[in-house]
C-alpha cells in the first residue's frame, strides 16, 4: 500500500520524517506487507530535498494513483483542503488529518463520506498535536458517558500565560517573546484570540456528545484583556489564570461550550500545565476526571499522531473503523448567556454599591493593587443576570473573568 502527503510544511515533512525514520516498525504494525510513501503535493519547490523526487504540484497525481490507499492532508485551512479530502474519500481513498480548522468546519460531512465509502477518516492530531485524546476517548472511556470536558488547548496562549504568571511580564512582552522562539505567529490573533482553541474544542465536543458543534455557535474570548493586576487577584485566591475551553452536557441533551481566561485552582490538575504544554481533562460518570497531558504542537510530535492514525488505516482497509457523529440540531448549544458560573471582577467602586447589587461576594486582596480599584468574586450567576447587575451597580470594570471548578 502507498502513501500520499499533500502538504509538505512543518507537520508533513515531519511525518515523511517519522515514516522513514521508523520504517520497518511502521510496516510490521501496519500488518502490510508494504507501506510506501510516493508522493508529496505541494506548490512550492524543494531542491534538493531527500523527498525531492516524489513532489508534485498536481492533486490528480495522487487523486488518480489506484495505487495510493492512505492520504495524508497537513496543508491546513477549509480550502482547497475540504475539496481535496472529499475526492480522495469518494474515490476510496483513506485519509489522516491535522488540520483542526477542517475536522471542526467539515468534519461531520467528512465522516458521512468515509462511511459511505468503507474507508477512514481520522484526524488525532487536529486537536492535542502529539497527545493522545481521540483514540483515548473512542476506545479506552467507550464505558463512560462523558458529562464535560475541558483543558488548555493552545500551546502560544498557555506560554504567554505562564510569563504572565512566573516572571511578571505583561501580556505584551510575553507576546513578542512567543514570538521570537517561533511558537506565535506574526499575526497572533487565531492563538491570542481563541479560535484555534475554539475549533479544537469543537471537535471534542462533537466527538463526546454525538452532534456536531460548529465554531460559529460557540462563544469565544481570548487573552489579550487579561492584565498582570488580574494575574495577582488570582494568586490571592489561591489559583492561576488559563485560557480553557470546556464543553458541558445536560440532562435534556442540549450543551454549553465556550472559550474564555478562566480562573483554575492551584490543586487543580490544569493548574500546574505551564509553558506550551496542553491539557485535556475529560469527566466521565464511571472513571471521574482523567487528563491528557503533553505538547499539543510541534514537528515531530504532531507528525506521531499522524503517522499513528495513517498505521490505525493501513490495518482497518477491509472495514471501516466506526466513530463519528450526527450534524447538529437546532437549540443544541445553550446560549452562553444563560451558562451559570461565578465571575471575577476587577473594577473600580465602593462595596456599598457592591453589595447592594451582587449580595454577599468574596474579595480579593494583594500588595501593590490600585487603590482605587477592588477585585472581588460573585455567586454563580448567568451572563445575562451580571450584565444586569453591573449596569445597576454603574461599575467602571476593568476586567472580568469566569471562575471555574476544574
Amino acid at each position: 500500500m502507498n502513501i500520499a502527503v499533500m502538504g509538505y510544511g512543518v507537520v508533513g515533512s515531519g511525518v515523511a520524517e517519522v515514516l522513514k525514520k521508523n520504517h520497518a516498525s511502521i510496516v510490521k504494525k501496519s500488518m502490510q506487507e508494504s507501506l510506501e510513501l510516493t508522493r508529496i503535493l505541494d506548490l512550492r519547490d524543494f531542491p534538493g530535498d531527500e523527498n525531492e523526487a516524489l513532489l508534485t504540484k498536481d492533486f490528480k497525481d495522487i487523486l488518480n494513483d489506484e495505487t495510493i490507499g492512505i492520504v495524508v492532508e497537513t496543508m491546513g485551512g477549509v480550502h482547497p483542503a475540504y475539496e481535496f479530502v472529499l475526492d480522495c474519500l469518494k474515490a476510496g481513498k483513506s485519509v489522516v488529518t491535522s488540520n483542526k480548522e477542517l475536522v471542526a468546519a467539515k468534519g461531520n460531512e467528512l465522516l458521512r463520506v468515509a462511511e459511505e465509502k468503507n474507508v477512514n477518516f481520522m484526524f488525532e492530531a487536529s486537536v492535542g498535536g502529539g497527545i493522545p485524546i481521540i483514540r483515548p476517548i473512542i476506545s479506552c472511556l467507550a464505558a463512560n458517558e462523558i458529562d464535560e470536558i475541558a483543558g488548555i488547548l493552545n500551546g502560544t496562549t498557555n506560554f504567554i500565560l505562564t510569563k504572565m504568571i512566573n516572571d511578571g511580564m505583561t501580556f505584551e512582552d510575553a507576546l513578542k517573546i512567543a514570538q521570537e522562539l517561533g511558537y506565535a505567529e506574526r499575526d497572533p490573533s487565531a492563538d491570542v484570540e481563541g479560535k484555534d482553541a475554539c475549533r479544537k474544542i469543537c471537535i471534542l465536543a462533537s466527538l463526546c456528545f454525538g452532534k456536531h458543534v460548529y465554531p460559529d455557535s460557540v462563544y469565544t474570548e481570548g487573552i489579550t484583556k487579561i492584565a498582570l493586576a488580574d494575574v495577582e487577584y488570582a494568586k490571592a485566591w489561591g489559583g492561576v489564570i488559563k485560557l480553557i475551553g470546556r464543553a458541558t452536557r445536560y440532562g435534556d441533551g442540549k450543551i454549553s461550550i465556550m472559550v474564555s481566561p478562566a480562573f483554575i485552582q492551584n490543586h487543580s490538575q490544569l493548574a500546574g500545565v505551564d509553558d506550551v504544554f496542553n491539557a485535556i481533562l475529560v469527566r466521565g460518570d464511571a472513571l471521574g476526571d482523567v487528563v491528557f497531558y503533553g505538547r499539543g504542537a510541534g514537528k515531530l510530535p504532531t507528525a506521531s499522531a499522524v503517522v499513528a492514525d495513517v498505521i490505525d488505516c493501513a490495518r482497518h482497509t477491509e472495514r471501516r473503523k466506526f466513530f463519528g457523529w450526527e450534524d447538529s440540531v437546532e437549540d443544541y448549544v445553550v446560549d452562553y448567556l444563560d451558562i451559570k458560573h461565578p465571575f471575577f471582577v476587577r473594577a473600580k467602586a465602593d462595596k456599598q454599591a457592591v453589595a447592594e447589587h451582587f449580595g454577599e461576594v468574596q474579595y480579593l486582596e494583594y500588595e501593590g493593587a490600585a487603590a482605587d480599584e477592588m477585585g472581588f468574586i460573585t455567586a454563580a450567576l448567568t451572563q445575562r443576570e451580571f450584565d444586569a447587575k453591573v449596569a445597576a451597580a454603574g461599575l467602571e470594570v476593568g476586567s472580568v473573568i469566569r471562575v471555574t471548578d476544574y
